[in-house]
């Protein structure tokens, strides 16, 4: 797949050009979602019980704020993960990771950063469809967050 254009000023030096190393990118995109789907999975298995629980615990008050336990629960879930092995269990779980322009795994701080962004992103139905078309033209297959970042989804090598 060729990629039109590229929002970077220059290549990522750190990163396996996709043009050379096209194995690092090909396939991202769907196993992506994928791994979506299963870490969207695992804050509902951990958020809602939390949030049910909370709801009680407060005899029904506490359920208003159910949305905002699933949001915290999940900030919470992709930081850790992220900032732990660059990568989310569903990412892990598809073989992805996030790597930075340098190829360095993201620390806490980016992870952090990523993870707001994403939930930004993900809040706004304009915005999270801009980041889908970023992940589908971008020469690195970047999503907003990964654009602003300057980080990219990428099969994870063997090392």
């Amino acid at each position: 797949m060729s990629h039109a254009f590229d929002l970077h000023p220059g290549p990522m030096p750190g990163l396996p050009d996709p043009a050379l190393d096209p194995q690092f990118y090909a396939g991202v995109q769907p196993r992506r979602l994928a791994a979506w789907v299963v870490d969207v999975l695992i804050v509902l298995a951990a958020g809602v019980p939390l949030a049910l629980a909370f709801g009680l615990l407060t005899l029904g008050l506490g359920l208003a704020l159910f949305p905002l336990i699933l949001l915290g629960v999940g900030f919470l879930y992709r930081v850790a993960t992220i900032a732990g092995g660059s990568a989310t269990w569903g990412m892990r779980l598809f073989g992805l990771e996030l790597r930075r322009a340098d190829g360095a795994p993201l620390d806490p701080m980016t992870a952090l950063l990523h993870t707001a962004l994403y939930t930004v992103a993900i809040g706004t139905a304009v915005i999270q469809l801009f980041s889908i078309g970023g992940m589908l033209v971008t020469r690195y297959g970047q999503g907003l967050p990964d654009l602003l970042l300057r980080t990219a989804m990428i099969n994870r090598p063997s090392d």
